[in-house]
């Protein structure tokens, strides 16, 4: 016996997001925009998201594939389109805006 599933697919809400974080060592910028990016994903997208920290110092062909011309970056992979920040991520607002996270005010 099959058992039909509807199926949908998933919103931005819901789905599994994909963030790279490009460092290099253990630099003030990069333990800041890691710490920061930890923040907002626990705070916004707390289940939702999967983060990958590539070192570039140590593995520095992977620069390529994502063309990161400067670091820190983070590289939002899903959804989809592909964003892109450069720098610590202190300033949250415009990691929102520019991650597309929409902020939903409980009043």
């Amino acid at each position: 016996m099959k058992t039909d599933v509807a199926t949908t697919a998933p919103t931005m809400e819901e789905e599994t997001w994909e963030l790279r974080l490009y460092v290099a060592g253990q630099t003030t910028k990069s333990v800041t925009a890691l710490a920061n990016l930890k923040k907002y994903c626990e705070e916004y997208l707390k289940g939702r998201y999967q983060l990958e920290v590539i070192d570039l110092l140590q593995h520095p062909q992977l620069a390529a594939g994502d063309q990161i011309l400067a670091i820190p970056t983070l590289v939002r992979k899903v959804p989809v389109p592909i964003r892109k920040i450069i720098g610590d991520l202190s300033n949250q607002e415009r990691v929102l805006v520019g991650l597309d996270i929409r902020v939903i005010d409980a009043k």
